[in-house]
Parts: structure tokens; sequence; C-alpha cells
């Protein structure tokens, strides 16, 4: 969609060297970080062209007639006194159909395009440097189907007709924002996404868009978070669920599954689009992410888990200055599916790689660093970041809403919670998932540590409006039991579990069976790695019961070990196993045979 005939010119193409305007040359090199003089006229935030190469850089400092610059590519070859180009618009980013099921890199050029256009010595894909291309085909047509007629008043944010892209998705056309007017002409069927479809008071509009990705699109109003976005993952949607349109951080060192949960929560979450963004993870994490993704199947529609997702890959060992941009890159197209009215779920992983981008960068620009070398501005660009997350009233006159939900994932060196990236983000985020490294190491998983994970998001309404009455009692009781089993352990480990009184033993073992039988989920299984509400619920009542029944039972001078060994009440390991329809009546049947064999029991 354009807005004026004067940005026809920039739809018909990438960004192109011979359209740019002032041209200086390149005076120092340090890296990612070129400064070029003779750009009188150039803007901050402007995207150049940087070199014989036409390398992509972003202008990040002016003073006086010099202008610094970060380079999305590797700047080895370039030498002093090479041209440099602005092209007069800032970095922005491409929207409109075709974006879903595509793999982009940190400046949104196509990575499976790219990789059609050579390759190294030994036959594989060699990404060529300085390409430019359009983001979006320009050759496929998209058949449009228009929901507004000659004469009807319109304004920023209405649908103006929708794209069927996917099983999965129907792709609304809006009114560009800023611009209201009277539908003049309606042009239906297949279109390319640079033809126009409407015009408004005379100007054409297509369905292809331009936004400058550091800048938060418009919405009508901010809304309060009181959904709950459903995970499927029962540590999470019990004990610290998240918000649609809230924040999310998952901080772990090496190896205790972030990139596993992310994948879960990208593949179950009930959200209508899933932007992922691998940011600065080793290649061989990513790669099979990009192997995996097409071949997971969508549970809603049964197609190719990828007809509602977009992958925006940066790699480590990518130039660092793009890493940077590719999480701009990737809550700006979040943003653009939340303005049609969809809930989009965005997986960063991880802001750690991204915050180190922004030190390396300042390292070179020589600014003074603050702690552990991070920039002083850290904290407010992640509050920028985390900020577009959001439940909003969407531009238009209809009313409809959407959210951005945003989850972070952190790398924390030697998994230290204390360094910067996971401080700030801790202060941040609505909802904190710690993983631990010991509870990884015995094979827990999701490692998420129970007693240093936390929500701020109260959604205990929806819960007990939505799938049960008593939610929030069975949660409260299940945080509470595992609090207190942590105290136990401690004094098990200095004197021995034979120390305990009966009824802290049985709590132990009630401990274990939520431990192992309720929070522990394989993201592996067909069976487990998703659990409806309603299931979650269900298991939660049969281990609390479980424990009630072996509380009475040792009550009476049962053995600890003789109540917690009874077949009814090792059969709850098998609820995950439950089919969901299933669930509510099974866990009472089991109920009912665990109280009669330890009512038995003498």
């Amino acid at each position: 969609m354009t807005a004026t005939p004067a940005l026809d010119r920039r739809l018909d193409g990438p960004l192109d060297a011979d359209r740019a305007a002032p041209t200086g040359e390149i005076w120092r090199i340090a890296g990612p970080v070129v400064v070029a003089r003779g750009l009188d006229r150039v803007r901050l935030y402007n995207v150049v062209r940087v070199g014989r190469a036409a390398l992509p850089g972003e202008v990040i400092r002016l003073d006086g007639d010099l202008a610094t610059i970060q380079v999305y590519e590797s700047t080895s070859g370039l030498r002093v006194g090479e041209p440099v180009l602005d092209t007069g618009r800032p970095l922005e980013v491409e929207l409109g159909p075709g974006l879903l099921g595509r793999i982009f890199d940190g400046t949104q050029r196509p990575l499976e395009v790219l990789a059609r256009v050579g390759e190294d010595p030994f036959g594989r894909p060699l990404l060529p440097r300085g390409a430019s291309m359009p983001s979006l085909d320009r050759e496929r047509a998209w058949t449009f189907e228009a929901s507004v007629a000659p004469g009807d008043r319109v304004v920023a944010g209405d649908v103006l007709g929708v794209v069927a892209e996917t099983k999965a998705l129907r792709h609304r056309i809006l009114v560009p924002p800023h611009i209201r007017g009277v539908v003049t002409n309606v042009s239906s069927g297949p279109r390319t996404v640079a033809e126009p479809v409407v015009w408004i008071d005379e100007v054409p509009v297509t369905m292809l868009t331009r936004w400058p990705v550091r800048d938060p699109r418009p919405v009508a109003a901010r809304l309060a978070a009181s959904t709950p976005l459903i995970t499927g993952q029962r540590a999470i949607d019990v004990l610290f669920p998240i918000a649609r349109g809230g924040a999310a951080t998952i901080p772990g060192g090496f190896g205790t599954g972030k990139t596993v949960l992310q994948q879960s929560l990208a593949k179950w979450a009930r959200a209508d689009v899933v932007v992922y963004v691998g940011c600065g993870e080793r290649g061989n994490e990513l790669a099979e992410v990009l192997q995996e993704f097409p071949e997971l199947i969508d549970p809603r529609t049964g197609a190719s888990l990828m007809e509602r997702t977009i992958l925006i890959a940066n790699t480590s060992n990518m130039p660092v200055a793009a890493r940077e941009a590719s999480i701009y890159t990737g809550v700006t197209v979040a943003e653009y599916f939340r303005d049609q009215g969809y809930h989009v779920a965005l997986m960063a992983d991880s802001t750690s790689r991204w915050g180190e981008a922004l030190r390396e960068v300042s390292s070179r620009l020589e600014e003074m660093p603050a702690e552990e070398g991070y920039p002083a501005y850290l904290s407010s660009r992640l509050a920028e970041f985390y900020e577009r997350g959001a439940a909003v009233r969407c531009a238009g006159s209809d009313g409809r809403e959407g959210p951005v939900t945003i989850i972070g994932a952190v790398s924390p060196a030697g998994g230290d919670f204390s360094e910067p990236i996971t401080q700030h983000s801790l202060r941040l985020a609505g909802t904190f998932w710690a993983l631990e490294t010991s509870l990884a190491r015995a094979r827990h998983f999701p490692a998420i540590d129970w007693n240093r994970s936390y929500t701020l998001y109260d959604l205990t309404g929806w819960f007990e409006r939505e799938v049960a009455a008593d939610w929030a009692e069975h949660r409260a009781w299940a945080g509470q039991l595992l609090q207190r089993e942590t105290q136990l352990l401690e004094v098990v480990q200095l004197v021995g579990a034979d120390t305990l009184a009966p009824p802290e033993r049985v709590l132990l073992r009630t401990g274990r069976l939520l431990r192992e039988d309720f929070l522990q989920q394989s993201a592996f299984d067909e069976e487990d790695a998703y659990c409806d509400p309603p299931k979650q619920i269900a298991m939660l009542r049969a281990i609390r019961a479980a424990d009630a029944a072996m509380t009475t039972a040792v009550d009476r001078g049962v053995p600890v070990e003789s109540a917690a060994a009874a077949p009814s009440v090792t059969e709850l390991a098998l609820m995950r196993r439950w089919p969901a329809d299933e669930a509510e009546q099974r866990a009472r049947a089991l109920v009912d045979r665990i109280r009669t064999e330890l009512e038995n029991l003498g």
C-alpha cells in the first residue's frame, strides 16, 4: 500500500545504488563501523550503500561532515576513499502478502532467494555480498477480495480487502497510516503486491507497504493484558502464565533448553502468527530450526506450521550489525499482523546476543562503557523493544483488537543471572521463567525453576471463568507445596529423611509427584508435548486428592512407603498420556480408586 503518488517509486525494487542521492567517501574503517565524509544532507538512521560492493549500512551518528555508519555485512576488502551513497530513507521492511512461510536475514533479505544466487567451490549456497533484492515477490499474483466499494469513506487502519495467503490466515489489506478519504475505485481479482487495488481520493493504494523498523506502528489505544496466552506447557500455564500482549524472559545457561522451549511455544501456543527471530545463535541450532519448522504440522490446521510462521535468521557468524537490526525487523513484522487483528507471538533467541552486538558496535564508536562493557543506553534499548509488545485496539473504525506477545531468551554467561541483560530484562518483562542448570542435568524439562520464576500478570479471573472455578485454589496449593518441599529437602540433606515426621515425608512424596508427573513435560512426545488447561487442572486435582488420601492413611498408622507404593498412586505417572477429552473423567475414576485402595490399607 502506498499513501501518495510520490511513494510509488519506492515499490519497484530494493535499495538501488543508482537511485541514491548524495555521495560521500569512506574516511575510516573499524570493523563493522565505517566513518564517511561528504554526506552533507544525510539524516540519522538513513540507509546508505558503502563501497564499490554497495554494502548496506545505517547512519548511527553525525558529527559535522562525518557520518558514522554501522554496516550490515562484513567490511573486509573495503578501502578508504571508496564511495558511500545515501538512499535518502531509513531502514525499512516490506509488508504485505508473501511474508508467511518465509526466511529472512536481519535486514529482511529473503535467504531462500539469496541462496540461489551463487555457490561456493563445494556447491554449497553462498550469500553474495551487497546483494539487494525485494523482500516480497513482485511477480506472484494474489487474489484480492475487496471489502469496500466506491463511495465508502475510510480512515487509517480500515480493512480494504483480504487475501487468502495460507490455509491458516487471511491477510487483511488495510488503509495506510495517516490516510483517510473516500474510495473512488476498486480493483479485485489477481494482483501483484505492487499493483493498485483501491484508490482513495484518486490516490492508488497497493498491497505493499514499507515501514521504518525503529518506529512503532500507530494504534488507537493500549489495553490491559487480561487474557492468558495458552502455551500447553503445564509449568507455565499453571504456575507462571503470561498474558496476551505481555512479555516474558527466559534466562538460562548453556544446555538448559531455551531454544527447545521457544520452539515448543512457537508450535503450541495459541497464537495466530509466530515470528521467530534467531538472533546471534549458533549456526547448527538455527539450521535445525530451519529444517524442522517446515516439517512441523500445525495442530490447528493440519498444514505446515510455516504457513503461519516467519523466520528471521541471523547466526553468530553473520555480521554483528545485522544482528542488532534483526530484533527491530521482527517486531515491526509482528506489529503489522497485530494491526490486522491477529495475535502474534514473537520469539527472540536471544537478546543476549543482541546486547553483545550493541556492545561491540559501541566499543567501535569509542563510547564510554557501562557495566560489563555494555553501552549506557542498554536498558533504554531493551525497554524500547519490550514496550512494543502490547495488547492494543487497532487503528480503524471496526474496533478490532490485536496483541503482540514477546518472549525473549537470555543466555547469561556461566548462568549468572546478575549480569546486565538478565537484570534489565527482569525489570521489563512481566513473566520470568528461570531455567535451572541442575534441573536440566537431571533431565527435568522444561527446566523452569519454580523457586526463582514468577509472573506479574493476574489472570486468575480468566482461568476461573473459562477453565475451572477452583483454579486459583489448586494453583496456590501446588506453589506452596513446592516451596515447602524445597525447605524439607534442605533438612534431608543435613540429617536424612528418617528424621522427618510422617506427614512431612508424605509431603516429599507429593512434591515428587508434582515435579515428575506434572511439571515435567516432553517436547518430543506426541501425547505430552501439549496439555490443555482442562487436562492440567484434572491432573492437579488428582495429585492433590492423592496427597490427602496418603495423609489420611498415614495418620491411621499406614507406613508412608506403603501408601506411596499403592498401584493406584503410581498410576498418576500415566496421566500425561490421557486423551484431553477424557482427562476429567479418568481423573475422577483414578481418585476414587486411590481413596478406596488407601482406605483398605492397614
